[in-house]
């Protein structure tokens, strides 16, 4: 009837999708810096953890967009 999901289900604990998609841009964001600094691009940036901050945000809005549908 409605395949959007109103919670997850982890464990018998019910996680808010808002919570999943935040972790998993984080965690998406934490990759993304470790191969920014691996290959040293990040000191083209000003401030690297402004943009670490600005990845994560992207990643929870497009984890949350394709795959959690808030």
């Amino acid at each position: 009837m409605n395949d959007i999901p109103s919670e997850f289900i982890l464990g018998g604990v019910y996680l808010p999708p808002l919570l999943v998609a935040g972790c998993l841009g984080v965690l998406l964001a934490y990759w993304t810096a470790r191969l920014l600094n691996r290959y040293r691009l990040s000191r083209y940036f000003f401030y690297p953890p402004l943009v670490f901050v600005a990845l994560a945000a992207l990643y929870t809005v497009v984890v949350g967009y394709l795959f959690v549908h808030f």
